[in-house]
């Protein structure tokens, strides 16, 4: 019997989907339809005679594509001289740090060799009334260090307020007492993460010891009791002349210096180590506090 040769019939139409994979509407015969008539059906064209020599079964389709090598992922870019960063590792730019912490009370050295503030890690806490120098020190103190040292100024960190600082000397209240409060945890966050990372710092504020929750109770809470506090205080008349050479919010008037300085005498047979810097210029206070921070790392003092 023969049979008609033409295309191979669609598969049944499913209700919901299109055409079947692989087959298009070009697939059906080309013959005209009648409206109304049945579509004629074709049988499906039988496959070509293999070629001489040809010992498999015949194919019936299109060859499947040839297999591709599996591609390897692109490497992470790394900079030269840089070792290759392990697959999975996003590469974001960031440097992890270590958690900060509370500074621990820093061991003295074995004896029987001295203490070598210079060269050790430590966490400083200089304080003094205004006009004492407390910031030229704190910063040549830094500045001359052998290992990696931060200035934390508690004055700079109070001044990043633009809009609604409050100034004190427009009078003491409780925006500029928040605003003192959220400037010393600021400084002792910072703190925390210089130590965490192995860099010294030094913190100076202008603190009362007829205050000790707000002063040093509250550089402990921040920064750890590890933290080593030093008194600057010169004579008034040092301190006068001092403020005098200030400018801005900065400088205060006499009469608010003498009161500081006043209450700041009170450090006197708190036990804490303080340095009449009266006649010293600023290398000869850092030389001065670097004797007072190795004693006070060879025992360190009670507050």
């Amino acid at each position: 019997m023969q049979h008609a040769v033409g295309s191979p019939l669609p598969p049944p139409h499913q209700p919901g989907h299109g055409p079947a994979a692989g087959w298009s509407p070009a697939a059906q015969h080309p013959g005209p339809h009648q409206p109304g008539s049945p579509p004629q059906r074709t049988a499906p064209v039988p496959p070509p005679h293999p070629a001489p020599g040809f010992t498999g079964a015949p194919h019936s389709g299109p060859l499947p594509p040839a297999p591709q090598p599996p591609v390897p992922p692109a490497p992470h870019p790394t900079a030269p001289g840089h070792a290759p960063i392990p697959p999975g590792t996003e590469i974001t730019g960031h440097v992890p740090l270590p958690p900060g912490g509370p500074v621990g009370v820093p061991s003295a050295p074995p004896a029987p060799a001295a203490p070598d503030p210079a060269g050790t890690t430590l966490a400083v806490l200089l304080i003094g009334p205004a006009g004492a120098g407390k910031t030229s020190v704190a910063k040549f103190w830094a500045d001359h260090r052998r290992v990696p040292t931060a200035h934390i100024s508690l004055d700079d960190v109070r001044e990043w307020v633009r809009s609604g600082f409050a100034d004190p000397q427009s009078g003491w209240n409780d925006h500029s007492e928040a605003q003192y409060r959220l400037a010393r945890r600021t400084c002792g966050f910072a703190a925390r993460n210089f130590l965490a990372n192995g860099i010294s710092c030094i913190l100076d504020d202008a603190i009362f010891p007829d205050r000790p929750a707000v002063g040093l109770g509250g550089w402990k809470r921040h920064v750890g009791p590890g933290l080593l506090p030093v008194v600057l205080l010169p004579g008034l008349e040092v301190v006068l002349e001092r403020n005098a050479e200030r400018s801005g919010n900065r400088r205060l008037t006499d009469e608010e210096v003498a009161r500081i300085h006043g209450r700041m005498a009170g450090w006197y047979g708190s036990g804490l180590p303080i340095i009449d810097n009266s006649q010293l210029d600023v290398p000869t206070t850092a030389r001065v506090l670097d004797d007072v921070l190795a004693r006070a790392i060879a025992s360190p003092p009670k507050w």
